[in-house]
């Protein structure tokens, strides 16, 4: 199985999320290096890869590139950026950059030659529809074509070798010197589809795991995801349907959205596309839905659905925001944990347990869909593989529902998002669900239960435990290690550095001094002893600490 079936995203717009400034004033600033604070929040959320849109060198928005080989220096340098990468890795979360390949900004270095040279530039052809019998809109002596009308963007010639082979060059370079992971390609449907089959060999070549989707608002998905181009796309399909069958309180629009693409007869059955609630071009959908209470039901339903869920930074916490006709950055505002507007703390903790089930259950990453019972204000999809099946149901009503569903003979019905509360069955099942609220009943013997750690505020997602006829009756019994400098990871997740150790000046008792590896950094010490005590979680035995390097 690719690791793409098993993936939650996040997906971040840097120069938003650090706050950096608007117009690029070229001071270096390590602004990005606050992701490291969110690492333990990725993981809260069981977010394993990381979706960053443009981070090179731009003017402005970052879709204006000047330089592909180089980080904006409103967000750090390569060296920054590489630890960044390294930590991400490090802590099983993979790295996405955006590829803006259909154009480039007028500080782009080739068109500044064109400024300069006019005529008689050698890059006048790495560019769409360059002219010099007239001027542009900023007054060059020259006009060109700009991506969508617009004149800060210069659509570059793809059909130029010069051209392709400085971009292939440029993700041959994040590839090989960041270790990235994919790749989403921006304004995708402008792109001659021939350059997207050179890219693709080349990513493969490098990393036959490289996984890349293209940003595609209509259309057949077929003619980007495909064997001989690209892996998958942006569901946009989905995305509208999330938000517009709450509002219109019609569930059949989204029934029917999916059948068409993940029915039996579904167009994109052999697609795993890329699904998102929003992102940095689309209101957020806290905006957007009327009834916020009915947001838990959107997520269920993009966790639960085939396909790639995606969050966009910050809503999670259902965080606002309104694109307008004259700007978006209202959608693209900094995000600190520590200042949120009006968080929603229960939708975050349903994201957290939705992030935990999707990575537990196989029935959520590689399962089949097929409609059980439509409503307008309820809704019944399964989702089933050959070893698992699973109902969600979804009530978006003021009045609670009962909803009969068909199911396998002398089973149990576990709601694994809600305190695995228990509905025998044998064939057939009636179901009552509450207003506005959903459930996720696995089909199974009746000894299946998932599991949510309590921590302070909020809810971490905990390893999978094993069920008791999983664990080896022959497992090797663990007993303490000695303590040596190096990197930890604490049974919680997160990771430290053994720095020394000390005498207590009153007991001599021995004890180890570590620090942060993320975050503040700040230095800990605990007694020895205790750094390297065998504790017991879940009913099975562990280290506290356990050594990674």
């Amino acid at each position: 199985m690719h690791w793409i079936h098993d993936t939650v995203f996040y997906n971040i717009y840097p120069l938003g999320f650090c706050g950096a400034p608007k117009e690029n004033d070229f001071q270096l600033a390590y602004r990005l290096d606050k992701l490291y604070d969110f690492i333990p929040h990725f993981k809260k959320m069981g977010v394993n890869a990381i979706v960053f849109n443009p981070v090179f060198e731009s003017t402005r928005h970052g879709y204006d590139t000047i330089d592909y080989y180089k980080i904006d220096s409103r967000l750090g340098d390569n060296e920054s950026f590489k630890k960044i990468c390294d930590a991400l890795h490090q802590n099983g979360i993979r790295v996405l950059l955006d590829g803006v390949f259909n154009h480039v900004g007028r500080d782009f270095f080739a068109f500044k030659d064109i400024q300069q040279y006019g005529y008689g530039s050698i890059y006048c052809s790495w560019f769409e529809n360059i002219r010099f019998d007239g001027q542009s809109p900023y007054g060059d002596n020259f006009t060109y074509e700009g991506w969508a009308g617009h004149y800060d963007l210069v659509k570059l010639n793809l059909q130029n070798e010069f051209v392709v082979d400085h971009l292939l060059s440029a993700v041959r370079f994040w590839i090989e010197e960041f270790g990235i992971d994919g790749l989403r390609l921006d304004a995708a449907n402008c792109i001659d589809i021939n350059f997207f089959k050179k890219l693709k060999n080349l990513c493969k070549e490098l990393k036959p795991d490289f996984w890349m989707y293209a940003e595609i608002v209509g259309g057949d998905y077929n003619r980007w995801a495909n064997p001989e181009t690209l892996d998958s796309v942006t569901n946009y399909d989905i995305y509208k349907a999330l938000y517009s069958c709450h509002n219109d309180r019609n569930y059949f629009e989204f029934a029917h959205s999916l059948d068409r693409e993940y029915g039996d007869w579904g167009i994109y059955k052999n697609l795993y596309l890329y699904n998102f609630a929003d992102n940095h071009d689309v209101t957020r959908v806290a905006s957007i839905i009327r009834d916020k209470a009915l947001l838990k039901n959107v997520y269920t339903m993009l966790y639960t659905m085939p396909g790639a869920p995606s969050i966009y930074y910050g809503s999670e916490f259902g965080v606002e925001g309104r694109v307008d006709r004259h700007s978006d950055y209202d959608v693209r505002r900094e995000m600190n944990l520590n200042a949120l507007e009006n968080p929603d703390y229960e939708l975050f903790e349903h994201i957290c347990k939705l992030g935990r089930i999707m990575h537990t259950l196989e029935v959520f990453q590689t399962g089949s869909y097929k409609n059980e019972t439509i409503q307008l204000e309820h809704l019944c999809y399964s989702m089933k593989t050959d070893n698992q099946k699973a109902y969600v149901l979804l009530n978006q009503s003021n009045e609670p529902r009962r909803i009969g569903i068909h199911t396998g003979y002398n089973c149990v019905l576990t709601d694994v998002l809600n305190d695995n509360e228990q509905y025998p069955s044998n064939g057939y099942a009636e179901i009552i669900i509450e207003p506005k609220t959903s459930k996720i009943l696995l089909e199974n013997d009746g000894s299946f239960r998932m599991t949510f750690d309590e921590i302070e505020n909020t809810k971490e997602i905990a390893e999978a435990s094993p069920a008791p006829d999983e664990i080896a009756d022959d497992e090797p019994e663990l007993i303490p290690e000695e303590i040596t400098p190096g990197k930890y990871r604490h049974f919680k997740g997160n990771e430290y550095e053994v720095v020394g150790f000390a005498k207590d000046s009153e007991t001599t008792e021995k004890m180890v001094i570590y620090r942060a590896l993320y975050g503040e950094k700040e230095l800990w010490v605990r007694p020895y002893e205790m750094f390297r005590e065998i504790i017991e979680r879940d009913g099975k035995k562990i280290r506290r600490f356990e050594r990674i390097e």
